[in-house]
């Protein structure tokens, strides 16, 4: 029996704006769509952000026993600049600035995009199609909308009628929009004239004459809009009706509305039974801009090569930081924060650490069968990462007491703890335990920091043991000084960073 079969999900779908009980279409199995990067600059925090939270739910789902396909695509195509209808694509432009081709702008950040992923430990989806892998697939969808009645040609560009579409189905209906306030608020753009109306969106654009990128099709060399591409790739891996389609939360209003429209209009059906939306990171409670200097990427996070952060900060202090958070919150990333999540890591990695230390006794004070439901009680209740820690952190309590003498737990017990703390820990949330409880990096520099420390404490206790308790304590202290502390123990002695 699957694990998955003795517990209940419930996940707060923006559908219906509510909590529901999961149930998959095909028992066993899920189908989960992720919209992925556009791949034009280096991928930034708010960007791993969601896709950190999403890795996560795709470990919990694993860990529960499902096969889970799970499809996050690469946007190399078609996406314009102000994600509509005009303006200069933005691998075009990028392109363009550095006077190289497409698709090295492609090449080097769907690059930068994957190994920033490996450095925080993700898992890699089932699936990574491409936008300029599939245009025959979106042409065809294309047609389909044309054929239904849903769409129309104007000088070598296809648009979606909404309009239309609006008349037999709902459109607004994820983001509870109404195309009335839509058209009352909409203003008149240049390049829009095409259009029969301001808020039809363009599923095929006919590219001009300068424009790099471009394929053939029957209304001229052009190529797809920016929300046709999910719409052909999600149906065609995951099938016309799928489990779960994630995003951020930007996203919700007009990309994923426009998916649900494009796929009633070819499909005659909603294509998705659970959308879900992961909130915004902020940089010390503003919004993260290029244009006004309040942003940072993960290389500088990471080396602590930037002016907003006071140190350097491994991967998984930033995994942890962001579980700490429900991913439909809005997570401010300040360096407070930072600094408590560190240590609050290093907490947690203490007490795993100090599973295999501790000794079975012939009866337990800790009901730990209880405590490890609550572990999957709260990741049920919509992956609520932020109550698993706590329970977490409770579990380390417990640890920590059995180490000092206070508390007992029987071999059984220790057993079910140890499976449970490691599949939480490590399996669903995808922290990585570093060695001797550095947290400051996991480059070089963290090989380097913990030989030399170790280094330290071998010499510290040469001293102790020549009773040379003066240099023994200068050791001790200066380490301190520096932010490392020495922690003593039967089995040795240990440190960690504050």
């Amino acid at each position: 029996m699957q694990l998955y079969q003795n517990q209940e999900i419930k996940i707060y779908n923006t559908l219906s704006g509510q909590k529901e009980v999961f149930k998959p279409l095909t028992e066993g199995y899920v189908g989960m769509y992720v919209c992925g990067p556009t791949v034009y600059s280096n991928v930034h925090l708010g960007n791993v952000r969601t896709f950190m939270s999403f890795d996560m739910i795709f470990r919990y789902l694993k860990h529960l026993g499902f096969k889970v396909r799970y499809v996050r695509n690469i946007t190399d195509a078609g996406h314009l600049e102000d994600d509509a209808d005009v303006g200069e694509d933005k691998i075009t432009k990028k392109a363009r600035l550095e006077q190289i081709e497409p698709m090295e702008v492609v090449q080097r950040y769907t690059v930068d995009f994957h190994n920033v992923l490996k450095t925080f430990n993700f898992l890699p989806p089932s699936i990574e199609p491409t936008a300029t892998g599939h245009i025959i697939e979106q042409i065809e969808l294309i047609k389909t909308i044309i054929d239904n009645g849903f769409a129309y040609e104007v000088n070598g560009s296809v648009y979606f009628d909404v309009h239309k579409f609006n008349e037999t189905n709902n459109y607004g209906i994820l983001s509870k929009r109404k195309l009335e306030d839509l058209i009352h608020n909409t203003r008149a753009l240049d390049g829009q004239s095409d259009k029969k109306n301001p808020q039809d969106f363009a599923l095929w654009k006919r590219a001009e004459p300068q424009h790099i990128m471009r394929w053939p099709s029957p209304w001229s060399d052009g190529f797809p809009g920016w929300h046709l591409e999910c719409t052909a790739m999600s149906t065609k891996y995951l099938g016309d009706n799928f489990d779960i389609h994630g995003g951020g939360m930007d996203l919700k209003f007009p990309h994923h509305e426009c998916e649900i429209a494009q796929s009633e209009a070819a499909k005659g059906q909603s294509p998705v039974n659970y959308w879900m939306h992961a909130n915004m990171l902020q940089l010390n409670g503003q919004r993260m801009s290029k244009s006004t200097g309040n942003t940072v990427n993960p290389d500088e996070l990471l080396s602590g090569n930037n002016t907003f952060f006071s140190k350097a900060y491994a991967p998984s202090v930033i995994r942890f930081f962001n579980a700490q958070s429900s991913y439909r919150s809005i997570l401010d990333l300040t360096d407070d924060g930072l600094l408590a999540s560190e240590k609050g890591f290093v907490r947690l990695m203490d007490a795993v650490n100090l599973l295999d230390k501790i000794e079975a006794s012939n009866t337990s004070t800790f009901n730990v069968s209880e405590w490890k439901q609550k572990c999957y009680d709260a990741m049920n209740d919509d992956f609520n990462s932020p109550i698993l820690i706590a329970h977490l952190f409770d579990a380390g309590k417990f640890i920590n007491q059995i180490k000092d003498g206070n508390a007992t737990i029987s071999s059984d017990d220790l057993e079910i703890l140890k499976t449970t703390m490691n599949d939480f820990v490590f399996d669903v949330l995808g922290l990585v335990n570093s060695s001797s409880g550095d947290t400051t990096s996991t480059s070089t520099g963290t090989d380097k920091l913990s030989g030399a420390v170790e280094l330290l404490i071998q010499l510290r206790k040469e001293a102790r043991d020549n009773k040379d308790f003066a240099l023994s304590d200068k050791i001790r202290d200066e380490l301190a000084e520096i932010g490392i502390q020495l922690k003593d123990g039967k089995d040795g002695t240990t440190f960690s960073t504050n």
